[in-house]
């Protein structure tokens, strides 16, 4: 089996390290991957930026980062012949995957809920002294263990298209049909990032009548409008909370949003938005994935009625139809342009100072930055 390069992350602060690990002998019923594609995901940023988003580790482990991320097929093992839908299978197909394993035995696993696994896990948060080594997305190989899903990436989507599924679109999608968004609501989309462009137009798609976007950036606001936004709210015009919550009251009537979706990982995003709910109405929180405490009135939930979705992870077969969107709307919205700039591995260290938004001057963020082994 081949060697790899691996980009090795300590703690916050210390620089990537670029290393040679063995890949693994592929066991019956494996795949090992070829990565193409490796986003640079927001809650990477949270866990690398120097101020510390998170408490600093006494004993960190060094391991490999990205979970955003696809390939094609290197090496299939013993038994493998199709993908989870048993459309064959074979070198050098393109493919899209979750992320996280669930354990497929548990009592949340057999209701069919694997987004709410207690025994799901992640390859690279056990650290690269645990074989097998190829157990992140910011490498040039993954393995793909036993027990799987693993779908074939249609034809007619570009290469760009298909490294943010596995964790911006997916976790998007899961959200809003957990929430279940109907036809004719008002959807109110809290940051227009790479889980917000997707939101928006996952909203539109779902037959949302109107979709109010809100962030801090042109660029990004000009990009949810091409996605199908209806309305935008810049933080540069309604520089307060207070404005931001009138001005979608204003929006909608005095009525409030009927779903509002938070993908800014800013905790106070989430009492900004909790405002904004019409009675009776729904707010799914994905963002808030970083420690830290909300504290709000009671009244501000029960009082109104809400129902809250907190979405963290998703269920398998949200993948494929985050493909079958992309190709559905791939002449209607440009979301293959999410991927706004690209940088090989070896440029790593740079990549992340590119993309970190923290303290960046506006009209100076990046969309989405790629990362390719």
């Amino acid at each position: 089996m081949p060697k790899g390069l691996v980009s090795v992350f300590t703690q916050a602060g210390t620089p990537f390290d670029l290393r040679e690990y063995p890949t693994p002998e592929v066991e019956a019923g494996g795949i090992l991957i070829k990565n193409t594609g490796a986003m640079i995901c927001g809650s990477e940023l949270h866990g690398w930026r120097v101020e510390g988003d998170r408490k600093p580790v006494a004993n960190p482990k060094q391991r490999v980062l990205g979970h955003e991320f696809t390939g094609v097929v290197h090496s299939l093992g013993e038994g493998v012949s199709f993908d989870s839908l048993r459309r064959p299978l074979k070198e050098g197909d393109r493919v899209a995957f979750p992320f996280i394993f669930p354990c497929n035995r548990c009592y949340h696993c057999v209701r069919g809920e694997h987004h709410a696994c207690q025994h799901r896990f992640r390859r690279n948060m056990a650290g690269l002294e645990a074989y097998p080594y190829c157990d992140g997305g910011m490498a040039q190989y993954f393995y793909l263990q036993p027990g799987h899903y693993v779908y074939k990436v249609p034809d007619e989507l570009p290469d760009q298209a298909i490294p943010p599924v596995n964790c911006a679109l997916a976790q998007v999608l899961f959200g809003m049909e957990r929430a279940r968004v109907h036809f004719g609501d008002t959807v109110v989309i809290q940051g227009a990032g790479g889980l917000g462009i997707y939101a928006t137009a996952v909203a539109r798609d779902m037959g949302a009548s109107q979709v109010i976007v809100i962030d801090g950036q042109p660029g990004r606001l000009e990009m949810a409008r091409k996605c199908g936004a209806t309305s935008t709210i810049s933080m540069r015009d309604f520089p307060t909370a207070e404005a931001r919550v009138a001005r979608v009251m204003e929006l909608t009537s005095g009525i409030g949003a009927d779903v509002v979706v938070e993908v800014v990982g800013v905790a106070a995003a989430t009492i900004e938005g909790i405002d904004m709910v019409r009675q009776n109405g729904k707010y799914i929180d994905i963002g808030n994935i970083v420690p830290g405490e909300i504290s709000m009135p009671a009244s501000k939930v029960i009082g109104k009625q809400l129902k809250w979705f907190g979405t963290v992870h998703y269920n398998p077969w949200i993948i494929e139809a985050a493909l079958q969107f992309l190709v559905r709307t791939k002449d209607k919205y440009p979301l293959s342009n999410i991927v706004s700039h690209s940088f090989p591995l070896e440029q790593i260290n740079e990549a992340f100072e590119f993309a970190d938004w923290h303290g960046k001057e506006e009209g100076t963020v990046a969309q989405r930055v790629m990362l390719v082994p």
